[in-house]
């Protein structure tokens, strides 16, 4: 009877199966100079003892660490978590990267950096250090963070660029934020809405100006105005009330809004109902992100849906293959219009 699974080693494998630990160790990682009738040894000992490869195992070869290692921003990922409020794109995150990444032999590893942080080179190089990660992707707004990105391009880490449509290494993705921003305008208008207002989100992020390019530019081509229709936003709640009281404040007030995110458009549903105003009956309301939250308003929430998961699921795949050219154009996971019951024509 074979050991348990548990306490089966590397060494165990290669005693029973009279090899090295490094022959083992290349069985494992699925390396070419391997004799046929070795690699058959190798793994009839692996399958009698049960035997489960560690990352310690695989890492034997010296060639590759089998991680990949995901960094997010710190604070405002901290902030979502303390609040509670139903945001889940780590979830998605986590969702999309982890399963591509296990059905690769690789592993996902998140951590959290302070992109604000004066010492975010040295803060990054001990992970690096520490993990050795066969590739890096970089969520907003470190994707756009040139001390990021120099850092990991001088060496020579293969990484990918969420939400990020600027040129240079690395492989650059994005989910077609001015695009999806103009089919939620464009859907409004063709409910028969002329006063849009629009929610924005933080300055530092880059998707934040594209999603607000979007809305201007579908506002154009209807010869739409959108003066004073814009209200900045930081994705934060608070700043979410702030801005749609500013938006119903104008005379004449907007009959429809989009918000840059699911927080700030739950704000503009709390300040439309403080206000007397139903929705959609009073007010049209999209949002971006679609996350749960959306699905359990009264009423329940039009929504831009980020493709999240599909988007790390991407930058997996392109990381563990190694695409041949990461500056060409990005590459485009784009998002869609979940149509629900907050949009309706404006009142005669």
């Amino acid at each position: 009877m074979g050991r348990r699974n548990q306490s089966v080693t590397i060494s165990h494998v290669a005693a029973d199966a009279g090899v090295s630990l490094q022959t083992v160790s290349r069985v494992i990682n699925n390396e070419p100079n391997v004799r046929p009738e070795m690699k058959a040894r190798v793994q009839a000992s692996i399958e009698k003892l049960h035997y489960v490869p560690s990352i310690a195992a695989q890492r034997m070869s010296g060639s590759r660490s089998y991680l990949i290692l995901v960094i997010n921003d710190r604070e405002r990922t901290i902030a979502e978590w303390r609040a509670r409020r139903g945001a889940d794109w780590v979830d998605q995150m986590l969702l999309g990267g982890m399963l591509t990444s296990a059905e690769h032999g690789y592993r996902m590893i998140f951590e959290l950096v302070d992109t604000h942080n004066d010492h975010v080179e040295r803060e990054l190089s001990g992970t690096i250090a520490a993990l050795q990660p066969d590739g890096i992707i970089l969520t907003p707004p470190h994707s756009e963070n040139p001390l990021i990105t120099n850092l990991l391009d001088q060496r020579n880490i293969p990484f990918a660029r969420i939400g990020s449509l600027t040129p240079g290494s690395g492989f650059a993705i994005h989910m077609g934020d001015a695009g999806s921003a103009a089919q939620a305008t464009q859907h409004l208008i063709g409910l028969g809405h002329k006063r849009i207002g629009f929610i924005a989100g933080a300055l530092d992020y880059n998707l934040s100006h594209w999603r607000v390019d979007g809305w201007r530019q579908a506002m154009a081509q209807a010869g739409l105005s959108d003066a004073d229709l814009c209200v900045q936003g930081d994705f934060s709640y608070e700043s979410g009330r702030e801005a749609a009281t500013a938006l119903l404040n104008l005379t004449p007030a907007p009959t429809a809004i989009i918000a840059s995110n699911d927080q700030m458009a739950l704000a503009t549903l709390d300040i439309a109902n403080e206000r007397n105003l139903l929705v959609p009956q009073d007010l049209s309301l999209i949002s971006f992100d679609n996350t749960p939250v959306v699905r359990f308003t009264t009423p329940q929430l039009t929504a831009i849906d980020q493709p999240i998961a599909a988007t790390f699921s991407k930058a997996v795949e392109l990381l563990i293959h190694q695409a041949t050219s990461p500056s060409e154009q990005p590459y485009l996971v784009p998002g869609s219009l979940v149509e629900r019951a907050s949009t309706a024509p404006p009142k005669a």
